[in-house]
């Protein structure tokens, strides 16, 4: 994705290609739901229950309050949140959006189970993304059957967008829907230091437990369909892998961005190296000596991404004037992502 502006700063665009072969930095979530009090469409930031109650109210039926609750049990820090109108429209929760566009938020959720409001979603993260305020959103449905799952998946088709099944219980043993189940995985990907480190198996905090169990074979066609399956064990709750909804580039099948780590690591890894440029060399000139020096600090900051096994490794770091703008430095750079360990396979040979 592209965007041109006239305005002086530092600005990146991303492409993939998958490989075949044989101190915690917590991020800050964003809220849109329904709640019993607060001013519709303003944003207010809250770093614990006390203040989410105070701001919005407790819940009659589930919605901001219950969405909080989860949110802090799991570790977030910090939480902006937006009150929705009762009445729940589309352009509610795009308005709501549209507040949340403005604030510093990387992972973001909503109340809403609708297939509207969820492509909404969709395209509020995806321009906010696009002007360079990179974020993710975690969404659930209601219900937990493995088709009705696999086509909101393939509606959404989005590394940015997380979709998860099925619905949860409360720890008192009260059926949520599926939105809550995914505020709890949401709070798993903003609590996580190490981009490439995957959720599975991470307990999922404040929930009692799942409206349903899924088997093997529908554990399989959920990952293969972009769907973050949960499961629970020993009542214990954690998502078995964590998947994006991005399974096809032009209607044909595609695995690039499956795993949530990948996204995850981008939106790691660009931003950096943008924050350095930005703070170095705000007020430089486009030459020969001001070249090699941001080529030096985007290697710098590879190296410490490579350092931290973020990235396996970088080539090809590429600083040169623009032939049509002689205002603008072009930087190219390719890096591999980490990828997360998901399978030990064992192979035995036994004598007798």
């Amino acid at each position: 994705m592209s965007n041109l502006h006239e305005r002086p700063g530092v600005y990146s665009v991303y492409d993939t290609a998958s490989v075949v072969s044989g101190g915690r930095a917590a991020k800050a979530i964003g809220v849109a739901a329904r709640a019993g009090k607060g001013t519709v469409g303003q944003a207010v930031t809250v770093t614990g229950r006390a203040a989410g109650l105070a701001a919005f109210g407790e819940d009659t039926t589930p919605g901001m309050g219950t969405l909080l609750d989860l949110l802090f049990a799991g570790g977030a820090a910090r939480v902006t949140a937006v009150r929705v109108a009762d009445e729940g429209t589309v352009e509610d929760y795009q308005a709501a959006f549209a507040a949340l566009g403005k604030e510093d938020v990387q992972v973001l959720v909503c109340d809403s189970g609708q297939a509207e409001v969820q492509k909404a979603l969709r395209a509020a993260v995806e321009e906010a993304s696009g002007l360079r305020h990179e974020r993710i959103a975690v969404v659930g449905c209601d219900g937990g059957d493995v088709e009705t799952l696999i086509g909101r998946a393939a509606e959404l088709n989005s590394e940015r967008m997380v979709l998860v099944g099925p619905d949860a219980l409360d720890r008192g043993g009260k059926p949520l829907s599926g939105v809550f189940a995914a505020a709890a995985v949401a709070a798993l990907a903003a609590v996580g230091g190490d981009p490439a480190v995957p959720l599975n198996g991470a307990e999922a905090k404040g929930l009692g437990g799942l409206g349903r169990d899924y088997d093997d074979g529908d554990i399989d066609r959920l990952i293969r369909g972009g769907v973050t399956p949960l499961e629970c064990v020993a009542g214990v709750v954690s998502p078995v892998r964590g998947i994006t909804t991005r399974t096809s580039t032009g209607g044909a099948e595609d695995a690039t961005w499956r795993e949530l780590t990948t996204i995850l690591i981008v939106d790691d890894v660009i931003p950096a190296v943008r924050k350095a440029l930005r703070s170095k060399f705000s007020r430089s000139k486009n030459n020969a000596r001001s070249r090699a020096a941001i080529r030096s600090q985007v290697l710098v900051e590879l190296e410490k991404k490579r350092a931290a096994e973020i990235i396996d490794g970088y080539d090809g770091v590429t600083v040169s004037a623009s032939q049509e703008d002689p205002t603008v430095c072009l930087v190219e750079f390719g890096f591999s992502v980490a990828h997360g360990l998901n399978q030990v396979r064992l192979t035995v040979h036994i004598e007798i």
